[in-house]
């Protein structure tokens, strides 16, 4: 993560002014506005493309619906099916099998990524969490 702020206006008191002092301040300022922001993890999102025989439609696309995607849309020619959908990357693991199963080895698909878009909360509790055990591993290590 990147961020970058500007002071603009502080004093300086011989007293109790000290590179610590305003470090400290700079740290305590970004939790503060950290904390008010309501961040969001982000998760990338592919753009997928599944060519299918359409007798195998009703099977591929509740696979996609299985995998969080967002059907955008379905082009028929010839007996066979294109099944436009945006998945997020993390659930596109394993597809490649899942779907040569699902079409007895007939269908493809290629994906490419799309976007960002915010993890659903259960993900983001589950990073969070899984963040917070890291840090207390690190912490009782020290």
């Amino acid at each position: 993560m990147f961020v970058r702020g500007r002071c603009r206006a502080s004093a300086a008191h011989g007293v109790d002014s000290s590179d610590l002092a305003f470090r400290l301040a700079a740290i305590g300022a970004l939790r503060e506005a950290f904390s008010k922001a309501a961040p969001l993890i982000l998760e990338p999102v592919m753009a997928v493309e599944v060519n299918i025989p359409q007798e195998f439609q009703g099977t591929v696309i509740a696979g996609l619906n299985r995998r969080h995607g967002v059907l955008t849309g379905t082009d028929a020619a010839e007996g066979y099916v294109t099944i436009y959908a945006e998945v997020p990357l993390n659930d596109m693991f394993g597809y490649s099998t899942e779907v040569r199963s699902q079409t007895q080895g007939k269908g493809e698909f290629a994906m490419e990524y799309c976007k960002y878009m915010a993890a659903s909360q259960q993900v983001q509790a589950e990073l969070m969490e899984r963040f917070d055990l890291d840090r207390l591993k690190k912490a009782k290590s020290r």
